[in-house]
């Protein structure tokens, strides 16, 4: 497995990160190299490298002024806008961190993470107005609420009161300055702390393997509580790297701007690529700029993957990656997108990344498993977060001793190096002795063409122990037969790994970032007895 050693020099036009540096010292190095270079563009707002860094020092001014300092944090609930992305740099800046919220969230899962976090301000797009002020008796540190855009903006104004900034925090690469919470898909969420060290490392080691330099535009697409929006922000800043950033991932808005603005890299996700091959006129726009569209954070099904690589043609890169690693650990590129001879690894994660080793672990023992043994993804990368914010037990359950992340999904490593990633541990259904994990019977089941979306459960089962169900929705203008269905799945798999039973349903139950909650599903199943259903 490659690694990378990350120097102070420039290589040509990819700038290589120091593993001492910090986030601000890259933008001071590019605002003095390149001041009048364009640094980000948001529909019709530009900013120079000169611009920005000048924003960020009076941003940071302005935080100081209000009492935030070092260990503190603030928060944001907007759809993406610049303000978040300064707002972190600032941060950086003045030893806090900014914990960006989940705007998917319920009302009582919002009050949770701003209240968790303990956030002293709180920036609030015009979207969220009403529901932060009917929220704001509720939230705990919050000092003061200031809107961002639209008529009511306070935020240019709080800015624009200071001077900027000229004695930065001396931050040390393990302090955090980006708190990214999980998706709490089995309880409340925990604030991952993504450190100055984690999140360059991140970005050296994603701009070596994807080849992206400081004369690159890389699209931010992804909402900014998510790391495929903020990690890939910074991924181009550390890069000094031009950015794009959309205010929502709008599918035929973000394939016109591919052309417009000559984007080079971007990151989707395999709902919205599933979108995009169906925007009228996709196959007639320009995509001849782009180099890399990465994809991830939920399984691809196969048929919007082969749609994607007809609509796209050879630059895409599946990745896998996770909030607690600062986001992509592994990759599979073009050239396995595009060899038939080894189509089998189109189900795979593909391989770790510079800087990343993956192992397969026994989740009981934590013994090392051979070539093709099921177990659990075990990471071990200088991206790892610093821990969870305020939760030490979580932390050490999460990362071992020496540095080990436990990933919590299952998977194997083939002989070829190459990571297939089964399904979530806890997932996982014993029937008979046989381990079953869903995510391969899922992907048969979505190539069914009566099937528009599907998760697969364990249940009990007397003989078995428990057996696997199919929880399926139909596809537009399709009628699902169960026994069809499960006849189809005879075909393809084990009889053991075969639904026993399929329930249609109208949708599936979803967390605010799209993720199936099985637990959901498996609850009544499992009331009176001994499975958990978290």
């Amino acid at each position: 497995m490659a690694s990378v050693t990350p120097t102070a020099e420039s290589q040509g036009s990819h700038f290589v990160i120091d593993p001492n540096s910090t986030v601000s010292s890259l933008l001071r190095k590019h605002s003095s190299e390149r001041p009048d270079d364009e640094a980000l563009r948001f529909g019709e707002v530009v900013r120079t490298w000169a611009e920005l860094d000048d924003r960020v020092r009076r941003l940071a001014s302005a935080l100081r002024a209000e009492g935030i300092g070092p260990g503190d944090r603030v928060a944001v609930l907007d759809l993406n806008h610049p303000s978040c992305l300064e707002l972190s740099l600032a941060c950086a800046r003045i030893g806090a961190a900014n914990a960006v919220v989940n705007f998917r969230l319920a009302p009582p899962e919002i009050v949770y993470v701003i209240n968790d976090a303990q956030a002293k301000l709180l920036l609030v797009g015009p979207e969220f107005a009403g529901a932060a002020a009917g929220l704001r008796d509720k939230l705990e540190t919050v000092r003061r609420v200031l809107p961002v855009g639209g008529d009511a903006d306070e935020y240019e104004a709080f800015l624009n009161a200071h001077e900027p900034d000229t004695e930065p925090y001396d931050a040390a690469p393990d302090d955090c300055f980006v708190q990214l919470y999980t998706s709490g898909t089995t309880g409340f969420p925990k604030g991952a702390m993504l450190t100055h060290a984690g999140m360059l490392a991140h970005a050296a080691h994603v701009a070596a393997d994807f080849e992206l330099r400081r004369d690159d535009v890389v699209q931010v697409a992804m909402p900014l509580f998510h790391v495929g929006g903020t990690s890939y922000a910074f991924l181009a800043l550390a890069q000094g790297a031009r950015i794009v950033m959309a205010r929502m991932p709008d599918p035929a808005a973000l394939l016109d701007m591919v052309a417009a603005e000559g984007i080079t890299h971007t990151f989707w996700v395999p709902a919205l690529m599933g979108a995009m091959t169906q925007v009228p006129g996709a196959a007639d726009r320009d995509y001849s700029s782009m180099r890399a569209i990465s994809y991830g954070a939920s399984p691809m099904p196969l048929p919007v993957l082969r749609a994607s690589l007809e609509l796209f043609g050879p630059r895409l890169h599946q990745v896998y990656g996770m909030t607690e690693a600062c986001g992509v650990v592994t990759s599979l590129g073009p050239e396995d997108h595009a060899d038939p001879a080894v189509a089998h690894r189109l189900v795979s994660a593909g391989t770790p990344i510079s800087g990343v080793t993956i192992e397969v672990r026994d989740p009981a023992t934590g013994e090392r498993l051979g070539t093709d043994e099921p177990g659990e993804i075990w990471v071990l990368t200088d991206q790892l977060m610093s821990g969870y914010w305020q939760k030490p037990e979580a932390t050490a359950a999460a990362v071992t001793a020496d540095g080990w992340l436990r990933s919590g999904d299952g998977g194997h490593i083939d002989a070829d190096g190459y990571v297939f990633i089964t399904d979530r541990i806890k997932d996982m259904i014993v029937s008979g002795g046989e381990n079953v994990y869903p995510a391969e019977i899922e992907r048969v089941l979505a190539e069914h063409p009566s099937v528009g979306d599907v998760a697969v459960i364990g249940v009990p089962d007397e003989r078995w122990g428990e057996v696997p169900k199919a929880c399926v929705v139909a596809a537009r203008g399709a009628t699902v037969d169960p026994e069809a269905l499960i006849a189809y799945a005879r075909e393809h798999l084990a009889s053991f790994k075969c639904p026993k039973t399929v329930d249609v349903l109208d949708e599936l139950p979803r967390n605010p970032t799209g993720k199936i909650l099985k637990k959901d599903l498996r609850a009544p199943h499992w009331v009176g007895r001994e499975r958990s259903t978290v």
